[in-house]
């Protein structure tokens, strides 16, 4: 009897696997008693440990899309003119989109644009030759979402199409709303009973929804963590299980209704943890709520928080990661911000690069073939599985804000408890930006003070909140439902005096943001302000931080060159650098060298430049040498970790008194 064949080939049995004891010995030989934990281990803004390694894990059953295959490739239809927004929007769909999203004015995800559509007939316009029961339609939430969903509802009846056989997500969301506009015109349990209303009206003329989204994008951009974007999220789903059931819907009708809308940022790993983070623990809440877990309605956009106005093609990187995280994720469909969004309305070459985008990964990356690309990996699971113990401890933490008349989320907006937690991580990151630990490309780390302009549509921006041109017959809510009511009540969500409710409004801020109006105070001036670099010693002496004060500087707008060195038989020729600074027409002075030609002639050129009436400063930290080069005439010191923003801010100042020099 033959023995079976050793299936390991027999190279392999040269190369035994490794253990993780092995790997961590000879990395502490190389970190030579260096902070292992310093060196190696990174933390998420939520605390999560990010280890160099990981073991492989054993994949766990998790809740997937409700079907396998490719994710819907979205469009937004958002142009103020409903002639030129169809000619848009068509060209998406013909171009490979099969998913339409429609921002009215008002919209906050429109950015300040959005359809303006007075009637059904506007509206109708608008999606001239679409095939709606050949794609999906989504609304993006806005202070009107009732007419907006009942407006699209008519539109339906109007074309014949059978309401049963359309995909459409209504998108009302009354709490994203109020938390970005800081108000709602009815009490909750009043928004609650319209919601309801709404929502049996447009399932009595067959309309199977989802009606109701849950859009964590508010939250994201006033500078959420991947956590907290979770927690608020699924509190505010759990507001509307229970306005729904306490309005007569099951539990299982509610969850029906309901959608989910979540950012896809620009960290791959924490992006992807994030939506198979979401899909379980809204499976957890179905359970606890004794229902058979039915896998969730997810979209994800990607981050407008992450878009840069500055070298705007970089966008496209940006646009990329998010993009394959959202569909490694699980989003059922993608949007993705056109790379020219921060500068204003995209024109057709931005949003055929936007759904190129996505298709380039469907068709030719095939990225859509395996269902959950991330199980067991072992960096996967272990962030899937922190952010839900994370997001769910956020969650609780919402819940506990629960009072007699307001579900969690409500009161904790109305108290200002979101606002302050949203606000320390927001500084946190900000704090982080400013230092460039977390670097912006284009922005704060390699800017390009000569890029070329791109190009956006030259259309206005309309009027935010109500939505502007609606002057001709607008749906009335209460019409389909079968009675009349006010204008205040049609206004969904909109700031009223007298029941409504009240809060600060969520902040939409983009992380570049700060450089960016650095950039634009520079750009202002009548000539580019300019930094001289001052060389000292030789190439191989200065290069290192020149380079570096050159990045720095330039994030700021200003002009840095880099001379070719003022070294002169081993010193440095102080008249050719007081003379080149002078005909430079700079203000400021930045000292590039080593340590070694600091010490022997920093403070030597320090007392020269000041004496020709710059402001110097020097690239590096100072050491020892501090004490000697302040009495010398360096006023400040430039160096990694610095923050970039203030020293900018400083230098600005010096160079550009005023606008008007």
């Amino acid at each position: 009897m033959t023995s079976a064949p050793d299936p390991t080939p027999p190279f392999m049995a040269a190369f035994p696997s490794p253990t993780l004891d092995a790997w961590r010995a000879a990395v502490d030989k190389v970190l030579k008693g260096g902070d292992f934990e310093r060196r190696l281990v990174a933390r998420t803004a939520d605390g999560i440990r990010i280890e160099p390694l990981y073991q492989a894990a054993s994949p766990a059953n998790r809740p997937l899309r409700a079907e396998a295959g490719r994710w819907q490739v979205a469009t937004r239809l958002d142009h103020p003119d409903p002639v030129e927004a169809q000619k848009l929007a068509l060209a998406d769909l013909e171009g490979g989109a099969n998913a339409l999203t429609i921002a009215f004015a008002g919209a906050r995800a429109a950015r300040g644009y959005g359809l303006i559509a007075a009637d059904v007939a506007a509206l109708d316009v608008a999606l001239d030759g679409a095939m709606l029961d050949l794609i999906q339609l989504r609304l993006d939430p806005a202070a009107e979402g009732r007419v907006n969903a009942l407006m699209l509802a008519a539109l339906v009846e109007k074309r014949g199409l059978s309401p049963a056989a359309l995909s459409i997500d209504f998108g009302m969301d009354p709490i994203g709303v109020f938390a970005g506009s800081g108000g709602l015109a009815a009490s909750w349990a009043e928004v609650g009973r319209r919601l309801a209303a709404t929502i049996r009206a447009l399932q009595a003329r067959g309309f199977k929804g989802p009606f109701v989204t849950v859009d964590t994008r508010p939250w994201h951009e006033a500078g959420a963590s991947e956590a907290q974007e979770l927690g608020y999220g699924l509190a505010s789903a759990i507001a509307y299980l229970r306005a729904l059931e306490a309005e007569g819907f099951s539990l299982a009708e509610a969850r029906d209704a309901i959608s989910f809308t979540l950012v896809a940022d620009t960290d791959e790993f924490l992006t992807i943890a994030k939506l198979r983070a979401a899909r379980l623990l809204w499976a957890r809440i179905q359970g606890a709520c004794g229902l058979t877990p039915a896998p969730m309605v997810l979209h994800a956009e990607t981050a407008w928080r992450s878009l840069t106005r500055r070298d705007p093609w970089v966008n496209l990187l940006r646009g990329t990661v998010a993009t394959f995280s959202a569909g490694i994720g699980g989003a059922d469909g993608v949007t993705v911000q056109p790379f020219t969004a921060a500068l204003g309305l995209a024109d057709g070459f931005a949003r055929r690069i936007a759904r190129n985008t996505q298709l380039v990964l469907l068709e030719e990356a095939n990225l859509w073939r395996v269902a959950d690309p991330a199980a067991g990996s072992g960096s996967f699971e272990a962030l899937t599985q922190a952010l839900c113990e994370q997001g769910w401890a956020q969650m609780q933490a919402i819940e506990r804000e629960t009072t007699d008349g307001l579900p969690g989320i409500i009161a904790a907006l109305t108290a200002g408890t979101v606002q302050t937690s949203l606000g320390r991580q927001r500084e946190a990151r900000a704090r982080a930006i400013a230092t460039r630990r977390e670097p912006i490309t284009g922005t704060s780390e390699f800017p390009n003070l000569r890029e070329s302009a791109v190009a956006v549509l030259d259309v206005a921006s309309v009027t935010t909140g109500t939505s502007k041109g609606r002057t001709g017959t607008v749906p009335d809510p209460e019409a389909l439902i079968g009675r009349f009511a006010s204008g205040a009540e049609r206004q969904e969500g909109l700031i009223a005096p007298q029941d409504g409710l009240r809060a600060q409004a969520l902040p939409s801020q983009r992380l570049a943001e700060p450089y960016e109006a650095l950039r634009d105070r520079a750009d202002a001036a009548k000539e580019r302000p300019v930094v001289f670099l001052a060389t000292l010693g030789s190439v191989a002496d200065f290069t290192a931080r020149a380079g570096f004060a050159r990045n720095l500087f330039e994030a700021g707008g200003l002009a840095a060159p880099i001379a070719e060195g003022f070294a002169r038989d081993g010193g440095t020729v102080l008249a050719a650098l007081v003379a080149a600074f002078t005909a430079s027409g700079a203000r400021l002075a930045c000292l590039c060298g080593s340590d070694a030609v600091y010490a022997d002639e920093g403070a030597s050129a320090a007392q020269a430049l000041t004496a020709a009436g710059a402001s110097v400063w020097l690239a590096g930290r100072p050491g020892e040498l501090g004490a000697a080069l302040n009495e010398a005439g360096v006023r400040s010191f430039i160096y990694a970790g610095c923050d970039a923003v203030a020293v900018l801010t400083e230098a600005l100042a010096i160079s550009l008194p005023t606008l008007s020099d």
